[in-house]
């Protein structure tokens, strides 16, 4: 009975990694979305109002985003873009693996030597989603090989 619950906290620590992975780009439109949900609840427009407000806001957030990032051509504003989605990613990470190390890790020093090493990974994570959009990957396919005359 002990094996299996080390085997089923593993398991649940691994789908809470993944997930927390695959959440990170959403760290930046999420806080959009919860600010102006709570202001617009402070201005009495109620609950189903500012629920409808934050989604339109985390939407509109991380649309401008991707869109900003893959069609301007300056280098300055997709980095400063890149850096506004992987901040928020970033705290987000170096949170979440502090909670998950103390789980495990006695010493506090090397509990913060994986949360940084956890933000540094989830900011990149971030990054490498806005990047690169849905259903990409990194093999050529044959239109690829056409548009560039092979």
């Amino acid at each position: 009975m002990i094996i299996l619950g080390i085997i089923m906290l593993i398991i649940v620590l691994g789908a809470m990694c993944w997930l927390l992975f695959n959440l990170a780009v959403f760290a930046l439109p999420l806080f959009a979305a919860v600010s102006v949900g709570l202001a617009t609840t402070d201005t009495g427009a109620g609950p189903i109002g500012a629920i409808f407000l934050g989604l339109l806001a985390g939407i509109a957030t991380l649309t401008a985003g991707q869109m900003v990032f893959t069609l301007v051509p300056s280098t300055l504003v997709r980095v400063a873009v890149a850096g506004l989605f992987a901040i928020p990613a970033a705290i987000a990470g170096y949170h979440a693996t502090h909670g998950l190390a103390a789980l495990a890790i006695p010493a506090e020093g090397w509990r913060q030597a994986f949360a940084l090493f956890g933000a540094g990974a989830i900011s990149l994570t971030a990054l490498a989603r806005l990047a690169l959009p849905r259903g990409a990957g990194f093999r050529a396919t044959p239109s690829d090989a056409r548009l560039s005359g092979q």
